[in-house]
């Protein structure tokens, strides 16, 4: 099977393999697939369209969870959004072998990705797709109710609400372990470290400040880097606690020699005096922790955003 899939502006091709381990058969003597396209212009479209806009929804919904699920604050939340994911494979593996049942083809298609910033905004939207969805199935099982069709967008859109109902609660959820991201320098200070940096949705945060050594927090969205910067005379320490990306030193910005892919848990040490960089290459928000000594940034210092640290004077000539 070919699905083509829109990610971040791009368009990719996917060959899957053709297996059903969850079948959903129709009566052969029902759907002929010759008689279905000869009256496709009536009701019979509308079952097809229906049936493809609830592939292209199912396949949507997977990769949408199979990237917050990455996310989720605990084990709870994770099996809770596993147990979603497991539903939504069954109704695209269900909707699409309905499809080619009734067609004799397989679907073509393209999927928009749903984008998020950090795990509470993907539960919002994912609690919006779920009833959108709903909607959509709920719609359909009205339309074609008395069609043998009728009852996989009834059992669809009953899974659909109880999902958004299982979100809403996830969505209330609210740690009592939060962290009050400022800068606690110069005082001394403990923190559980990779927790404040997931928890971070800033480009950069101070976290804490001292006379000889600075920590910030960090947030590089899916496709950014955090810019090209050199530190003259000051070493760096970096280490990812969430996604993935490629780091890139050199003695000249126009020839940066040294490449290594980096993930979660990898420790990043920058000699002073290299030019630097670090993409994020993966789907989800890539952060981070540094920390410099002398500190770089002035105590207190947020930038939101890579353009606020951009204009607020400090430069990636040493950022």
């Amino acid at each position: 099977m070919i699905i083509l899939s829109k990610y971040e502006g791009m368009t990719k091709m996917y060959n899957v393999p053709i297996t059903y381990p969850y079948p959903y058969y129709v009566n052969p003597s029902i759907y002929n697939s010759n008689l279905m396209l000869r009256n496709s212009q009536g009701k019979d479209r509308l079952v097809f369209e229906a049936i493809l806009d609830g592939i292209k929804g199912e396949a949507s919904a997977i990769d949408l969870y199979s990237r917050l699920v990455n996310l989720a604050p605990n084990q709870k939340h994770k099996n809770d959004i596993l147990n979603i994911l497991e539903d939504e494979k069954v109704h695209w593996q269900q909707h699409t072998n309905l499809y080619i049942s009734m067609t004799g083809r397989q679907p073509v298609y393209q999927i928009e990705k749903v984008s998020f910033r950090n795990y509470r905004e993907g539960l919002q939207k994912a609690y919006e797709t779920e009833l959108a969805n709903y909607e959509e199935y709920r719609n359909d099982y009205l339309l074609l109710q008395n069609s043998p069709v009728g009852d996989v967008f009834l059992r669809a859109s009953t899974d659909e609400m109880e999902h958004a109902k299982r979100l809403a609660f996830l969505k209330s959820f609210k740690s009592k372990d939060k962290i009050e991201l400022k800068d606690y320098g110069p005082e001394p200070f403990i923190v559980n470290i990779q927790e404040a940096t997931k928890q971070n949705n800033t480009y950069r945060t101070a976290l804490w400040t001292g006379r000889h050594l600075q920590v910030t927090l960090m947030s590089i969205n899916v496709g950014e880097d955090i810019g090209l910067e050199i530190h003259p005379t000051v070493d760096q320490f970096l280490r990812i606690e969430q996604g993935q990306g490629i780091v890139q030193m050199g003695d000249r910005k126009d020839n940066l020699d040294f490449a290594e892919k980096v993930y979660e848990n990898f420790a990043i040490m920058v000699p002073a005096g290299k030019w630097h960089n670090v993409t994020n290459t993966g789907n989800i928000p890539l952060k981070l922790y540094s920390i410099y000594a002398p500190p770089q940034h002035p105590h207190g210092t947020v930038h939101v955003t890579k353009a606020d640290a951009m204009a607020s004077g400090r430069g990636f000539m040493a950022n």
